[in-house]
């Protein structure tokens, strides 16, 4: 099978599913966003605090995605079992642990995230509520990257488009029919997750039952190998709390500057999700690709798994540019039916029209990493790219009004991060050095 072949038989199931993503939160705006600016932000600004907690624990994934990639690569059925086994262990501590701190985590990422008193009371009934998803979130992190390591792309699309549509209709019922608001939006997505995960297990247990056989959830007493997956997951922590940082940095500029701005920049993001989660499709298909031909040792096609997955990153970058660029405006009243927000959305639509162009190389460099299991290189990358960004608005902030300044670091961090794996991987035998 061809190269072009191999990326599009995984990047399109990846696209579809990925695309069902932002889909969730861009329902949940719709179904709160002709309510009011507050409902709005609330549940901009309750996503971004799971951000802060699931994301930084996406490494549950992305770590799980290169380990078993290169496993399979080797033909290592014992190594593939024992990935999964470690995954799924970790989320299960992990989890337990969020679900004892949340009080004081919720706290903490409201001080940060500048969440104020009009808009507090909806934040707390829907982090309250949706943090019962923890444990099936982190166990679905592990299965998924697990399947995308495996060459599988078909079963996480049927998983998140369960997930997806099942959150989309439970959370229209609460919210329409049950006035729940708020929090009717979040136990859908807690309803949601169990659903998945109860799935995820069914097609482990039909499809992989070889492996099943293997299964050794003993595992922690092979030491030697959970220092190994330790080791890389916690440099993907560190590059995801980076990025985490970046964007709620973005949300508390936003929560300073008045409920209309913090409302139009919810939206916006939700542009930019579009993006990244469709540019990802790509980006997922690298990790898979280039950890398996990593493993099976074979430079011609690993070489050419990244030039190409690079240039269909960069074709769909292109039609996300056009679109937002001609259809902006029509696609901001699909969110709310708030002039005032519309209004104010408007004056920052040039930007999505640039993030895709300055963005996508980062996306894909990122899938590159994550197949290498390089997660020192993706942590040192993120770090320079977080300092250049926070770096960034406070020289352009004198000049410009906060918003854009905003808008122009965000771009910029994309762009460096881009620049500096491109780099890395150029000169990979200083840089590019595998946990």
């Amino acid at each position: 099978m061809s190269i072009n072949k191999e990326i599009l038989r995984l990047a399109i199931p990846n696209i579809l599913s990925n695309i069902s993503i932002p889909l969730l939160s861009t329902v949940d705006t719709v179904l709160v966003g002709n309510l009011s600016a507050s409902h709005i932000g609330a549940v901009g600004l309750g996503a971004m605090i799971f951000n802060f907690i699931y994301w930084n624990f996406g490494f549950l994934r992305m770590g799980t995605t290169g380990l078993t990639a290169q496993s399979f690569g080797k033909s290592d059925d014992i190594a593939i079992t024992e990935t999964l086994s470690r995954a799924l262990i970790l989320a299960l501590i992990l989890a337990l642990i969020i679900l004892l701190l949340q009080s004081p985590l919720l706290s903490l990422l409201s001080w940060f995230l500048n969440v104020d008193g009009s808009v507090q009371t909806f934040v707390n009934e829907y982090f309250f509520t949706r943090v019962w998803a923890a444990p099936a979130t982190f166990m679905l992190y592990g299965l998924l990257g697990w399947y995308f390591g495996m060459q599988n792309a078909i079963i996480p699309l049927i998983l998140t488009l369960i997930i997806n549509v099942a959150n989309i209709i439970v959370s229209w019922v609460l919210v329409k029919h049950f006035n729940m608001d708020v929090k009717g939006v979040a136990l859908g997505t807690v309803v949601a997750q169990y659903l998945g995960l109860l799935f995820a297990f069914l097609f482990l247990f039909t499809k992989y039952r070889k492996y099943m056989t293997l299964l050794n959830f003993k595992i922690l007493d092979k030491l030697a190998g959970l220092k190994t997956f330790l080791k890389i997951n916690t440099n993907i922590f560190i590059r995801t709390m980076c990025l985490t940082i970046a964007f709620g940095f973005f949300y508390s500029i936003s929560a300073k500057s008045g409920a209309a701005i913090l409302a139009s920049n919810v939206i916006l993001l939700q542009f930019t999700n579009w993006m990244s989660y469709g540019i990802d499709g790509f980006a997922y298909a690298s990790e898979s690709l280039v950890g398996k031909y990593y493993g099976a040792k074979d430079a011609t096609r690993l070489k050419k798994s990244i030039q190409y997955s690079l240039v269909w990153g960069f074709v769909l970058a292109l039609i996300y540019s056009f679109c937002y660029y001609f259809f902006g405006f029509e696609l901001l009243s699909v969110f709310t039916n708030q002039m005032d927000v519309i209004k104010t959305a408007g004056h920052y639509l040039s930007w999505m029209a640039i993030l895709p162009i300055v963005g996508f190389g980062s996306y894909i460099w990122d899938g590159v990493f994550i197949g290498f299991t390089a997660g020192k290189a993706m942590r040192n990358s993120m770090l320079i790219s977080l300092g250049a960004y926070i770096l960034s608005f406070y020289i352009f902030k004198n000049n410009l009004d906060a918003i854009n300044a905003l808008w122009l670091s965000l771009s910029i961090f994309l762009l460096v991060r881009g620049f500096v794996q491109t780099y890395m991987y150029l000169f990979k035998e200083k840089y590019l050095v595998t946990d």
